[in-house]
């Protein structure tokens, strides 16, 4: 079975999901909304919280040429600098945020997007990492991850089958040994309708991983869904409130769905059981009312039985339904009363 660990908790499709509350940058500027958004993913749920790690002038240039602008989505208008002035956590915060939670029980780790982020992760002792899907094309930096040894999570989103290969091979070949892959629709907000779940199991059985989900959809449908495909897995933004209007609130979670997606994820993964034919716990009291045959009216001793004096009814103390073409036209053995379950020495063997 595939499977891995993360600070002890079991991470594959024989554990409930792990739920990765992703933080990115509905802080909106101020460190107490993020310790409040942590607290806040613990108390409704959720394993882990999931901050990113970068500066804008890591991730990009100060430039307003066309290529580094942004035309269109919930960011128009943007540079790219501008856009990671404003989203980025700073890096002064990540020793705060870690401790806080820890000492809240939480699951912390984050998304390196350059390789001087993963030495500060390092530092602050990182659990794991995140692979965002925009940088699932960055192998050196994938490489750069997969030596410290440590478990990895990479989201797919824009990459094709290819890329993916290249990506996976990166982090073996460099010392990941616990791998899992994220199904991701980069778009914010993704549509329902090209969520392809289906993709979550094949990711699995092409790449041998744990596979699950970094879901962008609108609500907790699809994410929930995804469960009954394997995902072991389930990233979702979440929020304090969508109105505090920040650069991911409008395709984030706030706090009541992300309770709903943990419970009910679980409840999912609970459901899916193992292949069963078996009579299960909860069904043994109710045997007693399926179908048998039962004596409908007076039958004396002798009489033969009819469709009118012998039929299927509830409850199930009488011969099984299928025996009924049989009884039919037997002579009674002994007095038969209406209401008496029929039992086969009852019945005269001709």
């Amino acid at each position: 079975m595939r499977e891995f660990e993360i600070v002890g908790r079991k991470i594959g499709e024989g554990n409930p999901p792990f739920i990765i509350a992703e933080l990115s940058a509905n802080h909106n500027g101020s460190i107490e909304k993020a310790i409040d958004t942590i607290k806040m993913a613990k108390r409704m749920g959720a394993d882990a919280i999931k901050l990113q790690t970068y500066t804008a002038d890591t991730m990009t240039i100060d430039s307003s040429a066309p290529d580094f602008m942004i035309r269109g989505g919930l960011w128009d208008g943007y540079n790219l600098y501008q856009l990671y002035v404003e989203a980025h956590t700073p890096i002064e915060w990540h020793k705060t945020l870690f401790d806080t939670a820890r000492d809240a029980g939480l699951i912390c780790f984050s998304t390196p997007f350059d390789e001087r982020a993963v030495d500060i992760l390092e530092d602050l002792n990182a659990p794991a990492y995140k692979v965002a899907s925009f940088e699932a094309v960055d192998i050196p930096l994938i490489k750069y991850i997969a030596a410290t040894g440590k478990p990895m999570i990479i989201s797919t989103g824009m990459a094709n089958l290819d890329e993916i290969g290249e990506a996976v091979s990166a982090a073996r070949d460099n010392g990941c040994r616990d791998l899992c892959l994220l199904h991701c629709i980069s778009a914010y907000p993704a549509p329902a309708s090209e969520a392809n779940l289906r993709t979550v199991r094949d990711l699995a059985e092409k790449f041998d991983v744990v596979s699950g989900l970094s879901d962008h959809t609108l609500g907790t449908a699809v994410a929930v869904s995804s469960v009954s495909l394997g995902a072991a897995i389930i990233e979702k933004h979440v929020t304090m409130s969508r109105q505090d209007k920040g650069p991911d609130s409008s395709f984030s979670l706030e706090p009541e769905e992300l309770k709903t997606l943990c419970e009910d994820a679980r409840t999912a993964w609970l459901a899916l059981g193992s292949v069963s034919y078996e009579r299960a716990d909860s069904e043994r009291d109710n045997v007693k009312f399926r179908r048998s045959i039962y004596v409908v009216s007076d039958i004396p001793k002798g009489e033969r039985l009819t469709r009118e004096n012998v039929r299927r009814i509830r409850p199930g103390y009488g011969i099984a339904p299928k025996y009924y073409d049989q009884v039919l036209g037997k002579r009674a053995a002994v007095d038969l009363d209406a209401g008496t379950p029929l039992s086969f020495d009852m019945i005269e063997n001709e």
